[in-house]
């Protein structure tokens, strides 16, 4: 491995470590041997894992360490050798309703973190850091692009985004990447598709329609139902990501996505086959199609293959233990 590689049982600072994405990469760090430092400020879409997190604080007392803050409100980083920057605003219609705060957190707070790098290089080692900067590595989505009939998109193909949401996370890429050339921040983008798994926020499809046929609720799906999204599972993405942070090159973007590209409502008739309960007008409401809906999501996942990735999940064989997880810790969702 090269000078700029993690080694085991080095320091990550993890931000929005507590939330769906976060939680699960948290948790493969410290069972891989790495200290981690979590830094949240436990939002809706978080605070239902704060049970996890009381669990990692029992199981790894001296491997790791929670901050309930802002990234907004750091004063200075945490010694670390990697950061990898999780904590986003990301449902797209609250994007829609009020854009503020996607502005503040995915912007700014990107742009907050890149100034405490260049602020913490212009201190050297005067808090005993490592003379070299972290690496920062920047998890991005596949919507900067906007949407495409055919074909794939790759790395450096031109941002198009369709909504705020995705209009805030290209903004905080050009961040990262400007500050990699003026400042020198060493940086890794990750750019994956539609992930899905055990503790996410039922604001998003897959939860949303495993509750609501949990709770004998009609499930809401937008439009026709025919937008086509790659659907990744999460610990697909959560070892896509760390293959990046131990092989990846510097200065690079990686996209990250599965073989399986399926419409809405194929997912929801799978989960309604796998309830054993018809998808019909009694248990579904097509509703309003959000504004600036995008038709396709599609990335080009050859250099990630080529580090030696591969998904290991499908969305049927997966879904058995989302359902448990779901039925469990339903009625910590609101």
């Amino acid at each position: 491995m090269g000078k700029d590689s993690l080694q085991e049982a080095e320091t990550v600072l993890v931000t929005g470590g507590l939330g769906f994405i976060g939680s699960h990469f948290v948790e493969m760090l410290l069972k891989k041997g790495h200290q981690v430092v979590n830094v949240d400020k436990v939002t809706y879409a978080s605070a239902p894992n704060m049970g996890i997190n009381e669990e990692f604080l029992r199981r790894y007392p001296n491997r790791y360490w929670f901050l309930r803050r802002d990234i907004n409100d750091l004063q200075e980083l945490p010694y670390c050798r990697v950061i990898v920057h999780l904590a986003a605003e990301s449902h797209v219609d609250n994007s829609i309703r009020d854009s503020r705060i996607f502005m503040k957190s995915n912007v700014l707070g990107t742009k907050h973190l890149l100034d405490l790098m260049v602020r913490t290089r212009s201190k050297n080692i005067s808090h005993d850091w490592d003379i070299r900067l972290p690496i920062f590595i920047y998890f991005g989505t596949d919507e900067v692009f906007g949407d495409r009939k055919e074909g794939y998109f790759r790395e450096q193909d031109c941002y198009r985004p369709s909504n705020p949401y995705a209009a805030s996370k290209a903004a905080a890429e050009m961040f990262v990447i400007a500050y990699g050339r003026t400042y020198g921040i060493p940086y890794k983008i990750v750019r994956t598709t539609n992930n899905y798994g055990p503790r996410q926020h039922p604001e998003k499809f897959v939860p949303s329609c495993v509750m609501n046929i949990l709770r004998r609720n009609k499930v809401r799906i937008h439009g026709s139902g025919a937008q086509v999204r790659n659907w990744l599972h999460v610990e697909d993405s959560c070892q896509a990501l760390y293959e990046i942070m131990i092989k990846g090159s510097i200065n690079e973007i990686y996209h990250v996505s599965s073989e399986e590209e399926l419409p809405v409502n194929e997912v929801a008739r799978i989960v309604f086959e796998y309830f054993k309960r018809p998808m019909d007008v009694s248990t579904v409401e097509y509703v309003q199609d959000r504004s600036g809906q995008d038709l396709r999501y599609a990335l080009d996942c050859s250099k990630m293959q080529n580090l030696g990735w591969r998904p290991k999940y499908t969305f049927n064989s997966s879904l058995p233990a989302i359902v448990r997880y779901y039925q469990k810790n339903g009625n910590n969702y609101h």
